[in-house]
């Protein structure tokens, strides 16, 4: 394999890990193992392994929103449907059999100094996502669309919550209809 192949096999062989075991108890040695990859080779790559945890994030932010991104884009035209359209990916995210809630909160729950890089690169994806709720609120002229985003935010965050636990996709299911509601009451341009 090619150096950048090696650092994508240990990324997405470590994410795997992390969602299934948590950070903390996701060791290096594991990471090794189920790779395939020399602990020298790792280090290669990631100083250390909180390093790896911040880079596994990344990539999955990237991932992420990106893969949010394009679903609405194929699934609504309208400004207003294109945020609704939010909570129909949430919907398909809970139905993955492999979905066990967000990695993102799981970090940040394993890693509670705000000063930490693992918890900053956490916050850094929820900031991003709430930007994007964001241009998709001024796409549909809504007069307060940091509100709209904010409130459209704190949906999508309760609804994983509840779906963690419930392994059910009423959350995004119900989440959507108090959108629906939300959007109605508030002024547009």
């Amino acid at each position: 394999m090619r150096r950048s192949e090696i650092k994508d096999h240990l990324l997405e062989t470590a994410l795997r890990l992390f969602d299934e075991h948590g950070y903390h108890a996701t060791g290096i040695d594991l990471i090794v193992a189920e790779s395939g990859v020399a602990k020298t080779t790792l280090y290669r790559h990631f100083e250390t392994k909180e390093d790896l945890i911040v880079a596994a994030l990344n990539r999955r932010d990237d991932a992420d929103r990106r893969e949010m991104r394009d679903f609405v884009d194929t699934r609504a035209v309208d400004p207003v449907d294109r945020i609704l359209a939010t909570f129909d990916f949430l919907e398909l995210w809970f139905k993955d059999k492999e979905f066990r809630g967000c990695g993102f909160m799981a970090a940040a729950g394993e890693h509670k100094n705000t000063f930490d890089p693992v918890f900053r690169a956490v916050e850094m994806h929820k900031r991003l996502a709430l930007a994007y709720f964001e241009e998709l609120a001024h796409a549909a002229r809504f007069c307060d669309p940091q509100r709209v985003a904010s409130e459209i935010n704190l949906l999508q965050e309760g609804a994983t919550a509840v779906a963690q636990i419930t392994r059910s996709v009423e959350p995004a299911i119900q989440a959507k209809r108090m959108a629906t509601s939300l959007i109605g009451t508030m002024e547009r341009n």
